[in-house]
């Protein structure tokens, strides 16, 4: 069974990523990046790209994570607040502490991609 499965399927993932830009919206760590931010399309593209990470089965078609997050200058501290976010958002839907960490395992590998860009 995949991730995406354990977790609920697309329903759960869309409530999962709801959750998630909450927690980011409320935090003045990482908010400025969404000041000007479509959250109606971005939602969806992250529910699209995380059911996808997550073993979902459609194909993610989105931007290179390179792409998305150029001129953005991500350092450290905000790669590790996004990804405590997306953690505490799946815990909040009951994932186990097994399946967090290699929700946040899989997410680790994408910071090279995103960061000082």
């Amino acid at each position: 069974m995949t991730l995406y499965e354990k977790l609920g399927g697309e329903t759960a993932i869309m409530q999962i990523v709801d959750d998630f830009y909450k927690r980011i919206l409320a935090d003045d760590t990482v908010n400025k990046f969404f000041a000007h931010t479509d959250m109606k399309k971005q939602l969806r593209h992250q529910t699209s790209f995380i059911s996808y990470a997550l073993g979902g089965p459609k194909e993610y078609t989105g931007r290179s994570m390179e792409k998305a997050h150029e001129g953005l200058n991500l350092q450290p501290e905000h790669f590790d607040a996004i990804a405590k976010h997306l953690g505490d958002a799946i815990a909040e839907y009951g994932a186990s502490p097994e399946d967090i960490s290699t929700v946040i395992d899989r997410v680790a590998t994408l910071k090279e991609a995103v960061l000082y860009k």
